[in-house]
């Protein structure tokens, strides 16, 4: 399995874009993945740059319904005319906004009607090829991130917070299992205990955004003392676990994470690769 990043908020190489956003290019054995799109075409041209062929993906994965997630769904599209678009059932005919910062939708306007033979939708999971597993976390028995408080969606004439019943999670593998997270907005633990769920296999790497935003001005999330608690968990419970993460994951948590879990952790930037045997 290789897994290359495409599009991220950050990037060790100055010739590669950035984006407050996220696409992760993902080969298994004879099949194709694209783990989210970004929010533009960014992940196109960067993947141009690595000589990576985009029109030759079989599957693309749609984690949740925020703009910088499925942004460059309409830019993937021109260039692949074959593959899959697996989704959420809960996606479609709803727009997502956040707070932060300032009241802004984050959703786009995309009519999937003319896609109609190229979905996948999900309802709660599905399987694929190679052993590849989608599903909807539905064990919420840790806290969710903080930032949540932040994200709503639409409700028939109103708004609501956010529930992010709209989330899926990418898994391959039945021994050593790769997980994709997305923003992880369901909360990691919550995500690792519903794969762990899933079958008795080991978790060998899980990676995507953890959704730990690092507090600024009169915006507080998670405190150190719970990001180090988190880690903590971790180090106890999935000892022989790798996450990588960046996108939502800010620079306080990256670095209370490394220091306790030391060479399970890695952050991922564009041109990030990770090879498994």
């Amino acid at each position: 399995m290789r897994v290359v990043v495409l599009a991220d908020n950050r990037t060790v190489d100055a010739g590669f874009g950035t984006e407050h956003g996220l696409s992760v290019y993902l080969e298994t054995g004879s099949c194709k993945w694209l783990l989210d799109v970004g929010a533009s075409d960014l992940f196109v041209r960067n993947a141009t740059l690595m000589n990576i062929d985009l029109s030759d993906v079989d599957y693309v994965f749609i984690s949740h319904g925020h703009a910088d997630h499925i942004g460059g769904l309409p830019a993937f599209l021109e260039i692949n005319q074959k593959a899959k678009i697996v989704l959420s059932s809960q996606i479609f005919d709803r727009e997502f906004y956040s707070s932060r910062n300032s009241f802004r939708k984050i959703s786009i306007d995309f009519d999937f009607e003319i896609l109609k033979e190229r979905l996948i939708v999900v309802e709660d999971r599905a399987s694929f090829r190679e052993d590849v597993v989608v599903l909807r976390p539905k064990i919420r028995d840790y806290q969710l991130p903080k930032a949540n408080r932040m994200l709503f969606r639409s409700n028939v004439n109103e708004l609501i917070k956010d529930d992010f019943d709209h989330e899926l999670i990418f898994v391959v593998g039945k021994e050593n299992r790769f997980v994709f997270t997305g923003c992880g907005h369901s909360g990691l633990l919550n995500i690792l205990e519903s794969v762990e769920a899933e079958g008795a296999g080991q978790i060998a790497c899980v990676m995507g955004g953890f959704h730990l935003l690092d507090s600024q001005n009169d915006l507080k999330f998670e405190t150190e003392k719970e990001v180090v608690e988190l880690g903590q968990e971790l180090k106890s419970r999935f000892s022989s676990t790798r996450f990588v993460t960046g996108h939502c994951t800010g620079d306080h948590a990256i670095s209370h994470l490394k220091s306790i879990l030391g060479d399970q952790f890695a952050q991922f930037y564009v041109g990030y690769e990770w090879v498994a045997e």
